[in-house]
């Protein structure tokens, strides 16, 4: 997957915003990893803030709705994971000053 793609996906990964903190996920730190087959089929694997989030399939929706404009993409199979676990070290700058984290 070339830079250009992967900064698309990125991009439309920033419209997905989580719900408990109100950014979005990329810069909370949750995508983990983008992988794409010679069939278009993308597997974003990430995590959520808190395990047994009840609003993980709501998630999953928006990140395959926020992925549904860009040409390439054919599916979209989205691999929650725990480990490794999510810390706010993970977020942006951006997202720790909206947080109000030092």
């Amino acid at each position: 997957m070339d830079q250009d793609l992967k900064d698309s996906i990125m991009g439309a990964l920033e419209l997905v915003i989580d719900p408990e903190l109100g950014i979005d996920i990329v810069n909370l730190g949750l995508v983990y990893d983008l992988e794409m087959n010679e069939e278009g089929k993308l597997t974003v694997t990430m995590t959520l803030t808190a395990m047994g989030c009840p609003l993980a399939g709501t998630i999953v929706d928006q990140v395959k709705r926020a992925l549904a404009d860009i040409p390439e993409i054919k599916d979209v199979d989205v691999n929650i994971v725990f480990n490794p676990p999510w810390t706010k070290d993970r977020m942006s700058r951006y997202a720790k000053i909206a947080l109000g984290i030092q």
